[in-house]
């Protein structure tokens, strides 16, 4: 998700207005009808065909991608065409995936740490349902601040442990972006945002395990300007899906990325 951050110039009323408004289509997203509260499970994909509980078919993963075999009376919705018995979903690209339905609810068929995963996603879930926001800093100004982007000669695979034990995921950093914080000054590793030129950063600070989720928070940062400036708003740090659910495989933060400063600004713990 690409954040525009908020201009700390603007006075303190329209600053909090405009984060207000945000956070919320922040909030909305994440608790959307198929969005992370959603997920019920999971599932790791193997050469042998398994079922399980929360969605149709027996799964299996080779060479050729994720299959599934729909047994008689049983379908899926794929690219809105109903499709039964074998079907192949290709081979999937890491932190790729495609979604198939059946009746309300949906199937993700994606790629994580060189493992094909599933994970079914159900309106009705209870961790959707029963959500109700979550706790946050007071937005302040004084936590959006101004930094240089710092491209490195050549851009870096970034190997980071997850919140699976024993996977990894490798992002690609075209740099880094270096900040003063009370006069100390700071400095994030950070990857290539979902929008050209946009960039994003997986950090800890002395919060995290006090007031914040423990393993790690994300912060979108709109593309450089022409001098390399960038505005590092921690009002927006928000909370990764780890934080809600155990069927989440999260990246976790460089060594780099984790802040000797209490950063009270952001998502706080759910």
């Amino acid at each position: 998700m690409t954040i525009a951050a908020a201009d700390p110039q603007t006075s303190p009323g329209a600053f909090e207005t405009e984060w207000a408004s945000w956070h919320e289509r922040h909030e909305s997203a994440r608790a959307s009808e198929h969005g992370f509260l959603a997920v019920t499970g999971l599932h790791w994909l193997t050469a042998i065909p398994e079922r399980f509980d929360d969605v149709p078919g027996a799964w299996s993963t080779g060479d050729a991608g994720p299959v599934v075999d729909l047994a008689d009376g049983e379908t899926l919705t794929v690219d809105g065409a109903t499709v039964t018995g074998r079907v192949g979903f290709g081979p999937i690209a890491e932190r790729g995936g495609r979604t198939a339905s059946f009746g309300d609810a949906v199937v993700e068929v994606a790629k994580r740490g060189g493992h094909d995963i599933i994970r079914p996603r159900h309106p009705e879930h209870p961790l959707r349902t029963a959500y109700r926001g979550t706790l946050t800093y007071a937005p302040d100004a004084r936590w959006a601040v101004t930094g240089r982007y710092v491209p490195f000669a050549e851009p870096r695979e970034v190997t980071v442990d997850a919140a699976v034990e024993g996977l990894q995921h490798v992002y690609e950093a075209p740099g880094a972006v270096a900040f003063e914080l009370d006069g100390e000054p700071l400095r994030l590793t950070v990857f290539n945002g979902q929008t050209p030129g946009s960039l994003f950063a997986l950090f800890t600070d002395a919060t995290s395990g006090v007031t914040t989720y423990a393993a790690n928070r994300s912060l979108a940062i709109d593309a450089p300007d022409a001098d390399g400036r960038v505005v590092i708003d921690f009002n927006r740090a928000v909370n990764l899906p780890c934080a809600y659910t155990e069927f989440a495989t999260c990246p976790l933060p460089p060594a780099e990325n984790r802040l000797p400063v209490a950063i009270e600004a952001g998502e706080r713990t759910p």
